[in-house]
């Protein structure tokens, strides 16, 4: 069940929401630029948080991270508006070797003479069957101001305040946006959170016919969510670029793609994905108040997805 934005441009709105994760550095958005095959970028996900820090609003970038060598999580911290000077930043190289430990502790400097406390533990860390870097559990990564915890990641919470010793904090922090690269040739699969209150992660998976390497006359995609097929596109050599509103679950969600480099374009091109929670203003217009339930919010999910032979 979908309906269609009459107002969306879908390329020109990937290209204003691009900068979203563009504070953090991984090495799949320098392939993009330079036009280079996937096997010069790497799996990544990057998450931007609005967290406060002394009372004042920062932006947290986590980069998860892995290519056939290496394996590694970032995190930056961006500066007060009137420091001028980089983010704050600590990159953990997830070494296979048994005497790395996965347990450990940094201070960062915040600018403005304050230091915000770095701790991580992924001993216990499991990584999902997808080829994901980022964990799906049994880790956490805590930042610490003032003795709070101003931002969690991953679902060992009470292990990391036992180790902080910190309180949380009063404010919660904002996840911004996601942005998540994949490889395969027919299926890119991902896990991402679609609603506005970010309370439940989404199965999704983007298939495409034909796979990469084959030619058929008239190519079609799908998109499925948590097993369900939301939108299925026919004809896809004219409808490389377009947007669609679903519905997941009861909640709109805007579904926008630009998948010209995969039909047009050499090995090693990718698609482009965005996932923006609530309906356009003309959707919920049309509805007249027929179940559409909107919420909106200046979160989104990007997702590229490069094809491989």
């Amino acid at each position: 069940m979908h309906k269609r934005s009459k107002s969306c441009e879908p390329y020109r709105k990937m290209e204003e929401h691009a900068g979203c994760g563009n504070g953090a550095t991984s090495c799949d958005d320098s392939a993009a630029a330079a036009g280079r095959a996937p096997a010069a970028a790497q799996c990544s996900t990057v998450s931007v948080y609005l967290a406060k820090i002394r009372g004042a609003p920062r932006l947290v970038t986590a980069v998860w991270s892995k290519n056939l060598i290496n394996q590694s999580f970032t995190v930056s911290i961006s500066r007060p508006d009137d420091d001028g000077a980089a983010a704050a930043s600590h990159k953990v190289e997830l070494k296979p070797w048994p005497f790395w430990s996965k347990k450990g502790s940094k201070a960062l400097d915040a600018g403005g003479g304050h230091r915000v406390d770095m701790f991580w533990d992924l001993r216990g860390a499991k990584f999902a069957a997808s080829s994901s870097p980022e964990p799906a559990g049994g880790y956490y990564v805590a930042l610490v101001s003032d003795d709070e915890v101003v931002l969690l990641l991953g679902d060992s919470k009470k292990d990391a305040y036992k180790r902080t010793k910190a309180r949380p904090s009063l404010d919660d922090p904002v996840l911004v946006c996601r942005r998540e690269s994949v490889f395969g040739r027919r299926s890119f699969a991902a896990r991402a959170r679609l609603d506005a209150r970010g309370s439940k992660e989404h199965d999704i998976v983007i298939e495409c016919s034909p796979a990469a390497g084959t030619i058929v006359r008239d190519p079609e995609m799908w998109v499925t969510v948590d097993g369900f097929v939301l939108l299925h596109v026919k004809n896809l050599q004219w409808k490389f670029r377009g947007n669609e509103t679903v519905l997941v679950g009861q909640a709109p969600v805007q579904v926008i793609w630009d998948v010209h480099d995969w039909l047009f374009a050499g090995p090693g091109s990718q698609a482009a994905f965005v996932f923006k929670p609530g309906a356009p203003p003309e959707i919920q217009e049309d509805s007249g108040g027929n179940g559409i339930q909107s919420e909106g919010t200046d979160f989104c999910f990007f997702l590229q997805a490069w094809r491989t032979e």
